[in-house]
Formats: structure tokens, sequence, C-alpha cells
């Protein structure tokens, strides 16, 4: 068995813990830690939708994503001095797919949420846990809205995999991804069917073989993820 620096095992997750309105005046709020990784996530509700969207019936779910400047072990440049990067705005478009993705749109109606996710401090696995928390987030800004019934289909999860030393392994952290072979962030819903893959060989080429294991770690991983989420909802079990 191969045992890691933090002594995990290679499919094991880092402690997660999930505290649900962490924040006094957001619709929908909460602080995810994953590990070392801690990361507010808020979804703020606001009547109406985009210009483009207006008369169609349907809602709206955007993201934004940022790094506290000592989130990290060197001081980050605030994003508003500096504007956002690539990464930023990759990562804030991987949010709101995914959120969107859970959400039945026309049932929202006419509004907007906007989901925010900050990181306080970053080990790793920044993207996958703002998913894992926004999607908390989420939840409850829109139970806010006292709808007949709740437009949310389901809970979203995401966690990290990848190839470190030419082992699959799960939910890395920083030094394990800043020297991995393979590195994959998987989204997933709660009936196991993917979002999105986002997968890079960053040495070697990976095989088939590989990557089915990669998604088996994966899958394993979002599901002790989703049923932390329906824990701290007070949702039932599936």
């Amino acid at each position: 068995m191969t045992v890691r620096k933090d002594g995990r095992g290679a499919s094991d997750l880092r402690p997660v813990r999930i505290e649900r309105g962490y924040l006094r005046h957001a619709e929908g709020s909460a602080l995810i830690e994953i590990g070392e990784t801690r990361v507010i996530c808020s979804a703020t509700l606001e009547p109406g939708v985009p210009r483009w969207m207006m008369g169609t019936g349907r809602g709206w779910i955007t993201a934004e994503y940022g790094m506290l400047p000592r989130s990290s072990r060197q001081r980050i440049q605030r994003e508003a001095d500096r504007g956002r990067t690539g990464r930023t705005h990759e990562i804030q478009r991987l949010i709101g797919r995914s959120c969107r993705a859970a959400v039945h749109m026309q049932a929202l109606g006419e509004n907007t949420i906007i989901v925010d996710c900050d990181v306080l401090e970053a080990d790793g696995g920044t993207r996958t846990a703002s998913i894992t928390g926004a999607s908390v987030a989420l939840y409850d800004a829109i139970s806010s809205l006292e709808l007949r019934e709740h437009p949310m289909n389901f809970m979203v999860s995401a966690v990290s995999v990848g190839i470190v030393d030419g082992v699959p392994m799960l939910d890395l952290a920083y030094q394990e991804d800043s020297s991995a072979d393979v590195d994959l962030n998987v989204v997933m819903a709660e009936s196991g069917a993917f979002i999105e893959v986002q997968g890079t060989a960053e040495k070697i080429p990976f095989t088939n073989e590989q990557f089915e294991r990669m998604l088996a770690l994966a899958r394993a991983g979002c599901e002790r993820l989703l049923r932390a989420q329906r824990e701290v909802l007070g949702l039932p079990l599936p």
C-alpha cells in the first residue's frame, strides 16, 4: 500500500469539513476545508437576469473566484490591481458551469445567483473545493426563494486526482500536484454521471487503463463529498 507524506493511502481524501451559513448576510454560504485548503463560498440572489435572457423566464447562475494575497506561500498580488488572469477566468467559468448543470433554470425564474469563491488558504484542489462548497451555498440561496419545488436537481461535488511517481492518487495536496505526472479535476453529479473532466499529462502520457483508474478514484471521492454536503444540509442520504 502506498503511504503518502501526510500518512494517507492513495485512495484517501484529506479531512473534510463544511460549515454551512458561514457568512451572516449572504443568502447562502459555506466555509469548506479540505486538508489545509480553505475556501469561503457565498451565493447572492439578485432579481432579474442579463439583458440577453430577459423574457425567457429562465434564471442564470454565474461565478467569481479569487485567492487572497496570503492564501499561498508567497504573496499573490490582488487581481483588482493587475486584472484577472486566464487561470482565474478558467476556474470561475468551471464553477459556473458546474452550478448551472445542477439547477432547473426555468423553475428558478428570472433570478440571478452570483457564486463567489474566495480562497483563504491554498494547498491544492482550490477549484474542486470551491465547486463542492459552492453547491452547498447555492442550495441555501435557492431555498431562500421559497419556491413550491426546489429547482436544484442534485448536489455537485468535485475532486482532484492524478498520477504521482507512477501511482494514481486521490485528492492531491499542493506538493503532490506540483510534481504529478498527470493531473485531473473531476466534477460529478449525485447520480455518478460526470459533469466535467479536465485532465493533462504534465510529464508522461497516460493510458486508458490509468484514466479509468483515476476516474474510479475520483468517483469514490466525490461520493464521500456528496455525503458530507447532504449531512451539513440535513438532507437524506441517497
